[in-house]
């Protein structure tokens, strides 16, 4: 086997591996947030009774009556909300603001404590080939344009388009895996759970093979996050083998060196997240049920008029506490796959392997 292939399967271990293990400890924050991001925040499915001189029914809000309710509750609002209904119809509404304990709680309490993991078969279906993907597909750009000598090798512009190249293939090859994911944790229903298979058939009845593509524009968008956080990270990343060229002569990693990259991948991704995160509001919103959101542009324009600016920031706090660690695990993993791979199948070199 040949050095590169060797290369190209070690950073597809790696990213796979780091991806899953970051998926699994953050998957109830991930729950949280797509419930925050979504139109019908936080709002379980109440009854609305009917009475009558013959008898007496009752039937489950519809998606649109449940996002109409949160859309006059939320506006200009930023905290998740729980609505109040009383139980003759919709006669009166209260909010109350929640910390994420009290969401996480509120979860719990309403859906039963696997609620918190709604979306984790995709995810982890997904996440170690998205993962695999990306870092792979990031990798071979960086040495191919590295190679090509038309711009500086290792420069913030070899990083941005080689991150660029990553995020469309795998936001392309994967995106059918999200929305399914996304459709299950807006799943309400605490007695009914709905299947993989069920939302795969239902998605499918409603629209096609066309209809797991959408919020594919919002992801294109959402590249530029991408983007935002490699080239923080290299730099940071860069600095950090500076020092620890000058502070140890020898190659051999310590505990420490690893923490540092964990900080580093935190502190870039935070930067990214905060910069680019409205794509992230609507690509939730384009994946929900209904027809209300159609395109990028007009479901950013609608959460504006109808939310304001808060509503385009709804679950950042939520998305910030979870990619904290996430991406922490996901890049000091990464980093630890590679290394323990490269000196276990690559004797020559004892550097840290440089993605």
């Amino acid at each position: 086997m040949s050095q590169g292939q060797k290369d190209t399967i070690i950073h597809l271990v790696a990213g796979g591996t780091a991806g899953t293990v970051g998926a699994v400890v953050t998957c109830p924050l991930e729950v949280v947030k797509t419930r925050l991001q979504s139109s019908t925040a936080f709002l379980t499915p109440p009854r609305i009774e009917h009475n009558s001189t013959t008898n007496a029914s009752s039937e489950l809000l519809r998606p649109e009556q449940r996002r109409k309710l949160s859309t006059t509750i939320l506006r200009n609002r930023s905290q998740p909300q729980i609505m109040a209904i009383s139980h003759c119809g919709i006669s009166s509404t209260s909010t109350k603001s929640m910390s994420i304990i009290q969401c996480l709680r509120h979860i719990v309490q309403n859906e039963g404590p696997r609620a918190l993991f709604k979306g984790l078969g995709p995810n982890l279906v997904g996440v170690a080939p998205s993962r695999a993907i990306y870092f792979c597909t990031y990798s071979e750009t960086k040495n191919f344009l590295n190679k090509l000598g038309l711009v500086q090798p290792d420069s913030p512009q070899v990083h941005i388009m080689s991150a660029a190249s990553a995020g469309f293939v795998s936001s392309t090859l994967t995106n059918p895996i999200w929305f399914v994911k996304t459709r299950l944790q807006l799943d309400y229903n605490s007695k009914v759970k709905m299947t993989v298979r069920q939302c795969i058939e239902r998605v499918y009845a409603s629209g096609g093979i066309a209809a797991f593509y959408k919020g594919i524009t919002a992801s294109y968008f959402g590249i530029c996050e991408t983007m935002i956080h490699f080239v923080i990270y290299e730099f940071i990343k860069s600095k950090l083998i500076e020092r620890q060229n000058e502070r140890t002569p020898d190659t051999t990693k310590s505990s420490r060196d690893f923490l540092e990259f964990m900080m580093a991948g935190a502190v870039s991704k935070t930067v990214a997240s905060c910069i680019a995160y409205p794509h992230e509001v609507a690509r939730t919103r384009l994946r929900e049920e209904g027809n209300k959101y159609n395109t990028f542009w007009q479901t950013l324009h609608t959460v504006w008029k109808e939310e304001g600016r808060p509503g385009l920031y709804r679950g950042l706090a939520t998305q910030l506490v979870r990619q904290i660690p996430n991406t922490a695990i996901l890049m000091a993993t990464y980093e630890a796959v590679v290394y323990v791979l490269t000196r276990r199948f690559n004797s020559k070199s004892n550097e840290f392997y440089d993605f």
